[in-house]
């Protein structure tokens, strides 16, 4: 949220109590965060300040700032020529920031894309670990999480790494912090990236990545060297068709040439301004060029920032750091309060034993609250039934939480609750709100790709949030066949077993190279197949 203030020079007693009160709010509208532009009027334009108006003006806001119980950051200065006054006149940007009052610390969640071998995992070594890669990989061995990753240097499941920024804006990782619980305690804004697998033989489990931990941004990573190959487009692709807010991050510019990474940048402007894209490509040279970028990339969906930069040499890195630091969430306070409003509804992703604790499941809450010890049902099974439990223990980025919030990430501790039971895709809600769930359902779907034609009888692998199974298509309204680019209404059969799906949720498929998006459709249709599939024999051939 980015304010303008023309000047704050001497404002009397009312004037004073006048803005810190829309400081206030100004801050949970921006779930902690609000950026003022001194110098600037409500119009936008550039009058600029003189230095000593510019000191008195930065000295009211911090006052103003501590009366809420935030700190101020200054992002950058810039000079300012108005009408012919030959006076130095400047206009500043500040970053307000403070930890809000109903929570720990403002998390966003970014996937972290690009082709095997682009850097991905060194990259997010060297962030959240604070020390440089030495040319072989040594940055990236904290974040892997089987022997065979280490061994290959390819990740192959989903692992989370924090960066923290405190409301100073100043780096928090393990560089100063020893356990993630400190990191977390430290920081106001907390960035968890999700780091996928960027092997074509993963693509399954980055799809699911995708899909399940509803990221707020998606960071695809793309060597110099290479420039775009492999999985790289495909990667993009499925980012866009999910609506995901995507930036670049041009790796290992220290192995080659300026001309190459020019190159390089060059092809990727090239792929996002094709008709299928559509993105206005921004080239992130210098730290102004970061704020900006932070600040345009939320308020267009067209603007995709890129960043070029080393993890041998730190060249660059700063930027990136300053444009996490700055990027504001893409949800307001209203629509998170609405969200939390709702009934309780909490997504299985992972599933763990733990000794001495138990049953674990780890996921997104989508809406609602969850509290310790709340009763919750939890399905559906293969039978389409919803089974009890109760919640006991919850940690957020491995830290103890009493309370999560809908759009939270976080582990639920089920103490002894048999784990034979629980499969990802599962959903943990409300004992009232009798979930609706399916074996058939009805989507309008776009094929974006099909090597052949596309008709009934074919099996495909459906995406839907936490949701991966096999499905037949039953039936296709008004066509037979369905080619590149064509559009229709199919009809789609689990088969295995029931799902909980939400109307109007996001649907992604794929058969080999086959590839298609589309939504859930009308209510109707899927109230009509959910209370069915509620009886106790689930019989999903006899539905129509």
């Amino acid at each position: 949220m980015v304010l303008f203030l023309v000047h704050l020079v001497n404002p009397t007693q009312y004037r004073f109590e006048h803005l810190a009160t829309q400081l206030k709010w100004r801050l949970q509208e921006g779930r902690g965060e609000a950026v003022y532009q001194i110098g600037v009027e409500d119009n936008g334009l550039l009058v600029g300040l003189t230095e000593a108006d510019m000191k008195a003006s930065l000295k009211t806001l911090k006052r103003m700032a501590e009366k809420v119980g935030a700190d101020i950051a200054l992002l950058r200065e810039r000079e300012v020529d108005y009408d012919s006054d030959k006076t130095t006149r400047k206009i500043a940007e500040v970053l307000v920031r403070k930890v809000p009052d109903d929570q720990q610390f403002l998390d966003l969640r970014v996937a972290v894309l690009g082709n095997v071998d682009s850097g991905k995992s060194t990259l997010l070594g060297v962030l959240t670990q604070g020390e440089l890669d030495n040319g072989r990989g040594r940055a990236r061995l904290n974040l892997f999480r089987h022997l065979h990753e280490i061994q290959t240097g390819r990740t192959s499941s989903i692992s989370f790494e924090i960066l923290g920024f405190n409301s100073k804006g100043e780096v928090v990782n393990y560089s100063e912090s020893r356990t993630a619980e400190e990191i977390c305690e430290s920081s106001s804004k907390m960035i968890t990236f999700i780091d996928l697998a960027g092997h074509h033989k993963y693509l399954k489990t980055t799809i699911f990545g995708l899909t399940s931990y509803c990221p707020d941004f998606a960071m695809l990573v793309v060597s110099a060297n290479k420039g775009i190959a492999g999985t790289t487009r495909e990667h993009l692709g499925l980012a866009m068709a999910l609506k995901v807010p995507i930036f670049i991050v041009v790796s290992k510019v220290d192995l080659c040439s300026h001309g190459t990474v020019e190159r390089t940048v060059r092809q990727l402007e090239r792929v996002l301004k094709q008709p299928g894209c559509n993105k206005v490509p921004m080239v992130v040279s210098s730290p102004d060029d970061a704020v900006t970028a932070a600040q345009q990339f939320t308020q267009s969906a067209c603007v995709t920032p890129i960043f070029t930069l080393s993890n041998v040499s730190g060249e660059s890195l700063d930027r990136l750091k300053v444009f996490l630091n700055i990027l504001p969430p893409l949800s307001n306070s209203k629509e998170q309060e609405e969200l939390m409003q709702q009934l309780t509804e909490f997504q299985v992703d992972e599933i763990y034993s733990v000794p001495d604790v138990g049953t674990v499941v780890g996921g997104t809450l989508y809406s609602g609250v969850c509290r310790e010890g709340e009763r919750l049902v939890v399905g559906p099974t293969d039978e389409g039934r919803f089974l009890r439990l109760k919640v006991g223990s919850i940690q957020r980025n491995r830290s103890a939480c009493r309370v999560l919030r809908a759009g939270q990430a976080a582990t639920l501790a089920l103490g002894n609750f048999d784990r034979s039971f629980l499969r990802k895709g599962m959903v943990m809600v409300s004992p009232k709100m009798n979930p609706t769930i399916c074996c058939q359902f009805e989507a309008a779907i776009v094929l974006l790709f099909h090597a052949k034609t596309f008709r009934r009888g074919s099996q495909v692998t459906i995406h839907v949030g936490n949701v991966r199974q096999t499905a037949t298509v039953q039936y296709l309204h008004g066509k037979d066949e369905l080619r590149t680019g064509e559009r229709a209404v199919v009809r789609f059969h689990f088969i295995k077993h029931p799902e909980y799906l939400r109307l109007g949720a996001k649907l992604l498929f794929r058969e080999g190279v086959t590839k298609g998006i589309g939504h859930n459709l009308s209510q109707k249709i899927v109230l009509s197949l959910g209370q069915w599939c509620l009886c106790k024999n689930v019989h999903c051939s006899n539905v129509f």
